[in-house]
């Protein structure tokens, strides 16, 4: 989920990266195109592994001399026919005596782990959100955030990089998430405008899978619900800048995601990859387009009342 502390003019070519180690650890990236007319800041809610006490579940990585990170992704799905492959590695107030968090300086980023929803008072005053506010939106209640304070007011930064100890990795559940729910303007929407495209690594997608097929447009695969790059990762992604991110042995896998439609998180499920689109089974769907909404009422009353104690105190901040 996106979540700006701020509103924003616009925020489009959005493309998110995600790969499951063996581990339970999970690979995120992230990168946007963005305008905004005040300093702000992205909230990326995660299903951190529990408890989520302290920074152990979470480590910033710094892809600032990667910026063409998903301009390399993208070169794995030609739509020409070509014979040509590239080199392997190529291109709360309440309680003040509480310790601030880390500040970590990751690029061009000021970004911050917040190990729950009670911890948003250990931020700086213009990202903090209230408590009463979160006590709102129990989807996230037992989320970790992962937050980057955007150093410019417009401009497509280089991604931002992270990896995240998750709680999607069970005997029941072995699953890569992607924060897709973004709220743009200060208004939460059921459904909303998307611009997102989605990059999976994931050796069961590998297995699942058939040929690349290309004809007058990339075709989707019938079993994953992806389109699967041409070669593996190796073939057009520099590996070495990627810092272990990106598997130069496997695959990727790209969903597309463009127009108005539901605003959810998607979640990709390696256990079950013939579920089109990788999205939950339609017995799972139900279930989380509640969640989703009980989360969509409780941040419409979030931004309503920061609003309210911002003009109250003249200053924008809680």
């Amino acid at each position: 989920m996106c979540i700006f502390s701020q509103p924003v003019v616009s925020v489009t070519d959005t493309n998110i990266f995600a790969r499951l180690l063996p581990s339970g650890w999970q690979h995120l990236v992230y990168q946007m195109k963005f305008e905004t007319v005040k300093n702000n800041a992205i909230i990326l809610p995660l299903p951190v592994h529990l408890p989520a006490t302290d920074e152990s579940c979470l480590k910033f990585i710094s892809l600032k001399d990667y910026s063409g990170f998903f301009k390399d992704l993208s070169r794995g799905f030609p739509l020409e026919p070509t014979d040509k492959k590239f080199a392997r590695g190529g291109i709360d107030s309440a309680r003040p005596s509480r310790s601030k968090l880390k500040v970590h300086d990751v690029g061009d980023f000021v970004a911050s782990f917040v190990p729950a929803v009670s911890d948003f008072d250990r931020l700086d005053r213009q990202f903090r959100v209230p408590q009463e506010s979160w006590n709102k939106i129990p989807t996230y209640a037992d989320y970790g955030f992962a937050v980057f304070q955007l150093k410019s007011l417009e401009g497509k930064p280089h991604p931002m990089a992270f990896q995240f100890k998750s709680r999607m990795n069970t005997e029941e559940q072995r699953s890569v998430f992607f924060p897709t729910v973004h709220i743009h303007d200060g208004e939460v929407h059921s459904r909303e405008d998307f611009d997102h495209t989605l990059f999976l690594q994931a050796s069961e997608f590998d297995k699942a899978c058939g040929e690349y097929q290309q004809k007058t447009r990339l075709v989707t695969d019938s079993a994953t619900g992806y389109v699967r790059s041409k070669w593996a990762a190796g073939e057009f992604c520099d590996i070495k800048k990627s810092k272990g991110i990106v598997a130069a042995d496997q695959l990727v896998h790209r969903l597309e995601m463009r127009g108005k439609m539901k605003n959810t998180d998607v979640t990709a499920r390696l256990d079950e990859p013939f579920v089109q689109a990788g999205l939950w089974p339609s017995s799972l769907k139900n279930a989380s387009a509640m969640a989703c909404a009980a989360g969509v009422v409780g941040l419409s009353w979030l931004f309503n009342r920061r609003n309210v104690v911002a003009r109250s105190n003249g200053d924008g901040a809680e």
